[in-house]
């Protein structure tokens, strides 16, 4: 079998959505925010989105956002060999500044008053938390992540096709 000569800027991608949004505000903010930060796709599991003001990039254009039902229906439909990483405050977190991303990474993100359960948590391969005692806007968290991954991956976007 011949080896694959072609040479890609990334070998990875991620992915990064919300479980049970209470804000739908917070989803086209996050949709924004994940496409200038490079995520490949975003999420929503028990809300649906609908289209909104604070998604000025038009990122619904740029990369896709899927719908899950159910946190059942998302996790079976998680993409071959790629991490599940949650983020939450709880003790069991690992804290964002020494967490090191997986090159092939799904971010899963609670709303503010609830936050990601114990069954949703311990689907995880990872808890990451984020500095303060607090809960931030899910939308400024998620954001965070992803400028977080692509500050430690080396700074760059990957390119996209215009159109």
């Amino acid at each position: 079998m011949a080896r694959l000569k072609q040479r890609y800027e990334s070998e990875g991608f991620f992915g990064i959505g919300i479980h049970n949004s209470q804000e739908e505000f917070n989803i086209g903010t996050l949709w924004r925010s994940a496409y200038i930060f490079g995520a490949s796709f975003i999420f929503t599991i028990d809300k649906k989105y609908k289209k909104q003001a604070s998604d000025v990039t038009c990122a619904w254009t740029k990369i896709p956002l899927y719908n899950y039902p159910t946190f059942e229906a998302f996790r079976d439909n998680l993409p071959y060999a790629t991490q599940l990483i949650g983020v939450e405050l709880c003790d069991s977190a690992f804290p964002l500044a020494e967490f090191e991303h997986p090159s092939r990474a799904i971010y899963l993100l609670g709303n503010e008053s609830s936050g990601l359960q114990g069954d949703v948590l311990s689907s995880c391969s990872s808890v990451v938390s984020l500095p303060g005692q607090f809960s931030l806007n899910v939308a400024v968290a998620g954001s965070i992540i992803a400028f977080d991954r692509l500050n430690k991956i080396g700074g760059r976007v990957p390119s996209r096709a215009t159109g």
